[in-house]
């Protein structure tokens, strides 16, 4: 049990929706504006090997909520969740938003869930005090003007707590709406210690932002969805130094999983690979660490940290007891934050594509062992020196070879790997509703707002 902090720092972790490694500024962009983001990293740490545990949104999610892998958890086979669906995240896990109501926090989350859309599923369920926003992606409602499928969906529901309050909302002006209630839920809890998880829509598809964000972007839409995140970072750092709370309050931001294929606005440069892919560009996302107290300004941390490592390293940073009813996969890296921190290389990481074992990393070394687009793959790269994956070295590298290979063997024995066949001994189950049913249906005589992929100036849909 760790012993309380006199004046226990809050915490609020911003999770953005397919933002890529080269998206922002400080981690490299010349065409997106994140001035605010980008003074974070200037405040706090930039970790630079920072891993997303899935290529899609929902096993990330459950990931980063658990601090497990998400085969462990039940989301190896369904990695993206979909309106209505009978699975969601087990209430028996323990997850990082109850572990600091357990401390006595206040908890809130705004935003995107995507762990499941039933009530038995839902973030109020937990650990969270309240939940605003929409339970899942926000190109699930309906799309009357396109074929198949996509014009047979429910509206997209907007969420207070476990209430449907509206469907199919304007998402032009909802990143305004989900900035508002944070402001609000800061001040509201300035006297107590709070733990808010902020999981903005941005950079999904749709990219409908205000028209404010768009007329100054040097990337179109894209630019100017990045441009709203700032925006809504900055707003947010504003109230907590009105406050009076910004010195105590750990920042995290990151991505649940690399952008979108190149063409479409976003970038993982200088990583191979994009979304859904389990080369870099796929996984390793930014990541900024802010703390005054604790974290060093102006610093990196070249480490591999992912992001089910969040779970208790934000428990130990915050001085709270971490205890999981489960095992879990995260471990601290809490202690490599400091001034005179040497990177350790001795790190591993698992690329999982759904329940395929595609990767894994070891230190400077990653072993590829398959691509769904592409089968069987036989590749070593050194990350250190080629971060792209261009250079080819496993004829020349029988040892890191070997030593990958039994990290390989020890994670299938855990997690499993369909590509061989395995069933993994730590996996546990997902939440299962018998008689699950979307939370919305539609209505002719509605008077709906238009659907996103109904107006004339959509951009691409890229999943």
């Amino acid at each position: 049990m760790k012993n309380k902090m006199e004046n226990p720092p809050n915490i609020i972790l911003i999770n953005c929706d397919d933002l890529g490694y080269g998206d922002l500024g400080c981690y490299g962009s010349t065409i997106n504006a994140s001035p605010h983001v980008d003074a974070l990293a200037a405040g706090g740490t930039r970790l630079t090997d920072f891993y997303s545990a899935s290529l899609v949104c929902s096993a990330s999610r459950a990931a980063l909520m658990t601090g497990c892998y998400p085969p462990k958890v039940g989301f190896g086979r369904r990695p993206v969740l979909f309106p209505g669906e009978n699975t969601g995240l087990s209430c028996d896990e323990t997850t990082v938003a109850k572990i600091f109501k357990k401390a006595g926090y206040a908890t809130q989350i705004i935003e995107k869930w995507h762990c499941g859309d039933q009530p038995e599923f839902l973030p109020t369920v937990h650990g969270f005090d309240h939940y605003f926003g929409i339970p899942f992606s926000n190109d699930m409602g309906r799309q009357v003007n396109n074929k198949g499928k996509l014009n047979e969906r429910p509206p997209l529901p907007l969420l207070r707590d476990q209430t449907v309050i509206q469907e199919q909302p304007d998402q032009r002006g909802i990143t305004e709406r989900y900035t508002d209630e944070a402001l609000q839920f800061i001040g509201a809890n300035r006297d107590q210690p709070f733990f808010l998880y902020l999981a903005h829509m941005y950079v999904h598809v749709p990219l409908f932002v205000p028209k404010q964000f768009l007329d100054v972007s040097e990337n179109g839409a894209y630019g100017g969805a990045v441009a709203a995140i700032d925006w809504s970072t900055g707003a947010i750092v504003d109230r907590l130094k009105q406050l009076g709370l910004f010195e105590n309050t750990i920042i995290v931001f990151t991505s649940d999983n690399g952008s979108r294929a190149r063409g479409e606005g976003g970038s993982n440069d200088p990583l191979r690979g994009h979304k859904a892919q389990t080369w870099e560009g796929g996984q390793r996302v930014p990541c900024i660490m802010h703390w005054p107290e604790r974290i060093p300004a102006d610093a990196t941390y070249s480490g591999v940290t992912r992001n089910f490592d969040l779970l208790p390293t934000l428990a130990e940073l915050a001085g709270v007891d971490g205890t999981t009813h489960y095992p879990i996969d995260g471990k601290s890296f809490s202690k490599n934050l400091s001034q005179n921190a040497v990177p350790v290389h001795n790190e591993s990481f698992a690329y999982f594509s759904g329940d395929n074992l595609e990767a894994v990393r070891v230190g400077k070394w990653k072993l590829h062992f398959h691509k769904k687009d592409e089968g069987a793959v036989h590749a070593l790269y050194d990350l250190e020196n080629d971060v792209a994956e261009q250079e080819n070295l496993l004829g020349q590298n029988p040892e890191a070879v070997s030593e990958l290979s039994a990290f390989a063997d020890q994670i299938r024995t855990e997690l499993g790997d369909s590509l061989s066949e395995k069933e993994g001994a730590a996996i546990r189950s997902s939440g299962y509703k018998e008689d699950a049913r979307p939370l919305t249906e539609f209505r002719e005589d509605c008077p709906y707002m238009i659907a996103y992929y109904d107006l004339p100036d959509m951009p691409t849909m890229a999943g």
